[in-house]
């Protein structure tokens, strides 16, 4: 433990301010008696150190919310308005829920229905996907495959390719892709001519510099309202989350 957290834990057992003792002002042998008092005081009264990890936690946890608060507040054009997005919910709806997805993400998939499951309770919610493969070529394949379908063939054609890419479980690849397009009734042919194109490219790097700014590093992560949401969440979760937004 650092010498600043050891005094903080002192200060607070005996209620005091942490800038109560200036350490650097005593003598070396005043700042070893010091030492240990504080030893022998935690010794006999380790449920200090907890306290004071959990008041740490709680501190961390506060300045980490309102950090992303500030994220969202300056990325809020690129999050709720690019018209590079597919659009899914109540285009009207009162809170805006982003998603930043991979294909082969597992967790994704899960969050897939429960997502699904929240859009049909709560018709009041505006749904943004945000294509951000970081799991590997296929990955990447993927999302220019659905990418590609959006500009080509439009918001449905994407919306029903997205949801086929998240249940499908082989391989992807062109071969997946064209038999995807097919169970659809999608021509693929146009698509695939498309996935290596720079309006395809331009998309999804503009989602990875948007990811970069808004601290994601995995999938899924979320943004509902103005708040970070980073991981897997039920649907249960979610709900609870839309209704506290909306009482405040």
């Amino acid at each position: 433990m650092t010498r600043a957290f050891l005094t903080a834990a002192f200060c607070l057992g005996f209620g005091l301010p942490a800038t109560a003792l200036d350490l650097d002002s005593l003598s070396d042998t005043d700042r070893a008696l010091f030492h240990a008092e504080i030893r022998a005081y935690l010794l006999k009264n380790p449920e200090v150190i907890m306290e004071a990890v959990a008041i740490l936690e709680e501190r961390q946890a506060a300045n980490q919310t309102q950090a992303d608060v500030t994220l969202v507040q300056e990325n809020a054009e690129a999050l709720f308005n690019d018209p590079q997005s597919w659009v899914g919910g109540n285009p009207e709806g009162d809170i805006t829920l982003v998603e930043f997805m991979d294909y082969r993400c597992s967790y994704c998939r899960r969050a897939h229905d429960e997502l699904a499951g929240l859009l049909k309770v709560d018709g009041n919610i505006r749904f943004i996907v945000k294509e951000f493969p970081i799991l590997g070529e296929e990955s990447v394949l993927a999302s220019r495959f659905a990418v590609a379908t959006r500009q080509v063939a439009g918001d449905d054609a994407y919306k029903a390719m997205h949801d086929a890419l998240m249940t499908y479980n082989g391989a992807m690849n062109e071969v997946a892709f064209r038999r995807l397009a097919e169970t659809l009734e999608i021509d693929s042919q146009p698509i695939i001519a498309a996935m290596d194109s720079d309006a395809v490219t331009q998309v999804i790097a503009a989602n990875h510099r948007l990811g970069q700014k808004m601290q994601i590093s995995g999938t899924p992560s979320f943004v509902m309202g103005n708040q970070m949401l980073r991981g897997y969440l039920p649907q249960a979760a979610m709900q609870q989350i839309a209704k506290d937004i909306r009482s405040q």
